[in-house]
């Protein structure tokens, strides 16, 4: 995926209200950007980094820059939740993840369950299906990626209706999208959030399947690069 028009950098002066970050761009100029990530941010919110900024293309929009990625260390981190789904549908369409390579049709937000929409259904011409729910991850931690960086009921509640998926014949895999290049493997932030480890060790004892791509980040674009094992049982970097 290539951004559609050509990122601006700046300075974050400080992330506030969840989606609003004010940024001093290069220029000088203070701006505020739309902030399209709902989680806590951890490790990807510190005043003083470099961000990267893209201009809205609606010009009646009342935020006219959108934050996108966030400098990490040596790397640059995509903080854009509304980025993953598109990513990974684009990469199933083109075979990329071989998990859930060999379906006929991509299509996305798809109704299911009780009242959920599915991230990504992939089909064959004989009928079966394959539910794909993804998962933004942008914390690091000793190397890890992880999942959640808040509290998600949400989450957990995705688990079990893809469970419900799996009992009714058909495949239901979790991809955990990571948007940054420094890390060897993923697992749950179950200090943050025990019930979604508890949530995802049950959906996946009775079928429900879990990958972890990672992405490669630049200010030109994001696509999905390579497999990270998942460590469901690693101790975690803090208590």
């Amino acid at each position: 995926m290539l951004f559609k028009t050509p990122l601006v950098r700046g300075t974050l002066i400080k992330r506030y209200k969840r989606f609003l970050a004010d940024v001093t761009l290069d220029d000088g100029t203070v701006v505020t950007a739309h902030t399209a990530n709902s989680g806590s941010m951890m490790g990807c919110c510190e005043p003083g980094s470099e961000v990267w900024l893209s201009p809205a293309d609606n010009p009646e929009r009342k935020l006219k820059w959108t934050w996108e990625l966030i400098r990490v260390g040596a790397g640059l981190v995509g903080i854009n939740t509304s980025w993953p789904n598109a990513l990974v549908a684009e990469a199933c369409a083109e075979g990329l993840i071989p998990e859930v390579a060999g379906y006929d049709t991509v299509r996305r937000e798809v109704k299911y369950g009780k009242n959920s929409r599915i991230d990504v259904l992939l089909e064959k011409a004989d009928g079966s299906r394959c539910y794909v729910e993804v998962k933004n991850v942008t914390l690091a931690r000793d190397g890890h990626a992880e999942f959640p960086d808040a509290v998600t009921t949400r989450g957990a509640k995705h688990l079990v209706e893809m469970t419900d998926m799996v009992a009714e014949g058909h495949r239901a895999v979790m991809v955990y999208l990571v948007q940054r290049e420094d890390c060897e493997a993923f697992r749950v932030a179950a200090d943050i959030d025990p019930a979604y480890r508890d949530a995802l060790a049950l959906a996946m004892s009775k079928g429900v399947e879990a990958v972890c791509w990672a992405c490669r980040v630049t200010p030109e674009g994001i696509t999905v690069a390579r497999p990270l094992p998942l460590r469901l049982d690693a101790p975690l970097a803090v208590a």
